[in-house]
């Protein structure tokens, strides 16, 4: 067969240039090692050869997809299968370019379109997201201020991090836009003091949102919308956007910023919490990467560069005051993740179907390699109006540690 030839040729390559420790099983017994001197640590066991496609074309999409639609399995620890992943994905670059460049793509982004994506990435369960998140569900970045903290009292330091960025104080008016299932509202609401308004598009993290509301006696000082952040009106003294900008879409970035600016009370803060690319073109994440991820994960999600993330805020009337990178922080936040979701995984698949635990089960642990290599990366950034006076800013960024709860 003609793919046989092929096979033996790129395992050579492999074998030659790259040196890896693993092994490929192919459904008749055929094994294949792509170290030369070195035992394997990750055993692909190919299972049918419909596979041979996707594997002797191993983009990360490509790989992603022989493992989700269960046409291969892994054996080995998760993150040397991530590495071995990455590696094999590497070695096609120089035969590849085409496919694997870094093309910005563009969706519509309509009111129906991000609801459908936002509902289909959200509404796996609430009971799935409770198997690997915190006590509290908090679904991004954790802020690590030591490094030896456990991933809940990490995701309450972020929530603290970004209260205290804005300077929320007692009675002020926020607004949480993708205010997931309501950790940030709640904290704001019992220890800062805030009138709080929270919207989602996922029905999940409406009605759970709602429910823990509810349960902490908050109903008269939170409200939870299930609505777009484009049909919002009103003035706020605070808002907040963690982990949501990612589905806004690059060509519509001037125009969120906008809807921020307008909501903005004349003297009020933002803060915008979100994934950036690592391309200074805002190009797709490499290696197949950002194609199984649209595919499998985040519909429609678009991730921008720094630079086009602040050009946005200046287009939109925003002026950034305070930048910082937490990239770091969400490499360790996804390694968390993952311990939890592996030492779950028993549960998980009674909650999932087999092809959504692997889809989830590679996603976490890609990520978090991702992150770690800065193939993707992450920033906040503390914002205002355009135009204000030089005096109404803070001569230090201490008070964003120094402020007693």
């Amino acid at each position: 067969m003609f793919w046989e030839k092929k096979l033996a040729q790129w395992v050579d390559e492999v074998r030659t240039q790259s040196n890896l420790p693993a092994r490929l099983v192919l459904w008749d017994g055929q094994k294949h090692d792509f170290g030369q001197f070195t035992e394997p640590q990750v055993t692909l066991k190919v299972k049918t050869a419909s596979a041979m496609r996707l594997l002797l074309d191993p983009s990360l999409d490509n790989l992603g997809e022989a493992y989700v639609k269960g046409k291969i399995d892994i054996e080995g620890k998760l993150s040397d299968v991530i590495n071995i992943g990455y590696s094999l994905a590497r070695s096609t670059v120089k035969n590849n370019t085409s496919k694997l460049a870094r093309v910005a793509r563009y969706f519509n982004h309509s009111k129906a379109s991000d609801k459908k994506a936002i509902q289909y990435h959200y509404d796996v369960s609430n009971e799935f997201y409770k198997l690997w998140l915190d006590e509290n569900m908090v679904y991004s970045c954790a802020y690590f201020e030591n490094g030896d903290e456990d991933l809940a009292t990490a995701q309450l330091k972020k929530i603290d991090h970004i209260l205290r960025k804005i300077e929320l104080q007692p009675g002020q008016r926020l607004l949480d836009i993708g205010c997931g299932w309501g950790a940030l509202m709640l904290r704001a609401a019992q220890k800062f003091g805030a009138q709080c308004v929270g919207v989602t598009l996922s029905q999940n993290q409406f009605d759970l949102a709602t429910e823990r509301v509810k349960a902490a006696g908050l109903s008269d000082r939170i409200e939870v919308r299930l609505q777009d952040y484009r049909d919002l009106d009103g003035q706020f003294d605070r808002i907040t956007s963690v982990g949501m900008f990612e589905h806004v879409g690059r060509k519509n970035l001037p125009a969120y910023f906008r809807k921020i600016h307008d909501l903005l009370a004349e003297d009020g803060v933002a803060m915008n919490h979100g994934i950036t690319s690592s391309d200074a073109d805002s190009g797709e994440t490499a290696l197949g990467g950002g194609e199984f991820i649209d595919r499998y994960v985040f519909p429609d999600g678009e991730l921008p560069h720094i630079a086009l993330v602040l050009e946005a805020m200046q287009r939109g009337g925003i002026e950034a005051i305070d930048i910082e990178s937490l990239r770091r922080h969400y490499a360790r936040t996804l390694d968390l993740w993952t311990e939890k979701f592996e030492a779950k995984a028993d549960q998980a698949k009674k909650l999932v179907d087999d092809e959504k635990f692997r889809i989830w089960r590679v996603y976490l642990a890609g990520c978090s390699y991702a992150f770690e290599h800065d193939d993707v990366s992450i920033y906040q950034v503390v914002c205002r109006r355009a135009g204000r006076s030089a005096t109404t800013l803070p001569w230090s960024r201490r008070y964003m540690y120094d402020t007693p709860l």
